[in-house]
């Protein structure tokens, strides 16, 4: 079908011409009524347009009768459609010559749909999925929330919302070590896909995460300020999980900018997470760390809840925080303020994370042509009681 110009003499948008594209494909490969027309994606590859836009491409034709569409099948061909139909034609060039305002409208009535993956619902993530909802009211979106029971689930969670032809998907994959190999085949496929909250360096693929790095370094810095020189460092074992990596080289980072030693003693990175059974316990690893360290002032934590192990392990040992032991987490749970000395840390801006997530796979599903994209969200310290000020001693 040869291309068309609007009423204003100008060149129909680019979902019009996949339209005019798709019924070239179908005369081509001489589809018959009710065979079935190729999906969104293989039409976003063939021509090397985004998914939206070849869903609006079939949502013109659908409109004209050309084809229609059935729900987790696809989109197949109109029992009334006949190859070289003349009034059809017609038809289609008033469709395709319409004014550029009534394009745009047709365009913004259809909802883009993406989701959120979880591995479960806390405060925390709650806190992201209110952000994200509230950006993607503004973009005219349709949010859906899913949760992944297991690895195993998250990823049948990925295939039936891409088989569903959800137009992108943030996806939270907490806990995980490695890539799923469902991300990166929906990777493979340029699908709209962003990760958040973690960033896996075997592949490239968008993501949007807290800065774990320039934290701790904060963190770190904002003990020394205090006069603290002997500074520990609690974490579990990395186990490839990038932000506990990254957590760990601020630290470090700090200590040597402030020509501060770092002596091995003072760092502990093997701790199990037996700890989370009973936070308010004594937990015997934390209680040798401590007790092998009597030289220690301040301590930093890879997290929160390892921080809250820590301040009720000093309890039971009889060492007062932040007296005689000042502690620091990472990330900001609720707990953190609720804990007998409410707990110094970093605080994640789950507000950010949430909007630069659903604007990164906006821009995405925009057919944005650039490589994959790391939007890093600065944390900020928030001041409780756990840590105390060392005053200087001067001469006289």
């Amino acid at each position: 079908m040869k291309s068309t110009t609007n009423k204003k003499g100008r060149k129909p948008s680019l979902y019009v011409q996949t339209a005019e594209k798709i019924m070239d494909e179908i005369k081509r490969r001489k589809l018959r009524p009710h065979d079935p027309v190729p999906s969104e994606g293989e039409l976003a590859k063939l021509y090397d347009v985004s998914r939206m836009t070849a869903k609006l491409a079939l949502g013109i034709l659908a409109e004209q009768g050309i084809v229609y569409r059935l729900a987790r099948r696809g989109t197949f061909l109109s029992a009334s459609y006949e190859d070289g139909n003349n009034e059809q034609e017609n038809n289609w060039s008033d469709v395709a010559g319409a004014n550029t305002a009534a394009e745009e409208a047709a365009e913004q009535a259809v909802k883009k749909r993406i989701a959120m993956v979880f591995p479960n619902m806390d405060d925390y993530t709650a806190r992201i999925i209110a952000s994200a909802e509230e950006e993607a009211r503004k973009s005219n979106c349709h949010l859906l929330i899913r949760i992944s029971k297991d690895k195993e689930d998250e990823s049948d969670c990925l295939q039936e919302l891409y088989d569903d032809q959800i137009d992108g998907i943030i996806l939270y994959p907490r806990g995980r070590k490695r890539c799923s190999e469902k991300v990166l085949k929906l990777n493979l496929l340029n699908y709209p896909l962003v990760i958040i909250d973690r960033i896996f360096r075997e592949v490239h693929i968008d993501c949007v995460y807290h800065d774990h790095y320039q934290g701790t370094y904060n963190l770190t810095e904002y003990l020394i300020g205090k006069g603290h020189s002997e500074i520990g460092y609690i974490s579990m074992s990395f186990d490839g999980v990038t932000s506990r990596e990254d957590r760990y080289m601020g630290y470090v980072q700090a200590m040597l900018d402030n020509d501060l030693s770092i002596i091995s003693n003072n760092i502990f990175l093997q701790c199990t997470e037996d700890y989370m059974n009973d936070l308010n316990a004594c937990n015997s690893q934390l209680e040798t760390y401590i007790r092998n360290n009597p030289s220690l002032t301040a301590v930093v934590c890879t997290d929160d809840y390892l921080a809250t192990a820590c301040l009720y392990t000093a309890f039971h040992m009889g060492v007062t925080v932040p007296e005689q032991l000042s502690i620091v987490g990472f990330s900001d749970i609720q707990l953190a303020s609720l804990l007998p000395v409410p707990l110094t840390t970093a605080r994640q801006t789950t507000e950010r994370l949430g909007q630069a997530a659903v604007s990164l796979l906006l821009k995405r599903m925009e057919d944005s042509r650039e490589g994959a994209i790391t939007i890093k969200v600065n944390t900020s310290i928030v001041e409780r009681s756990s840590v105390r000020t060392i005053e200087k001693t001067g001469s006289h």
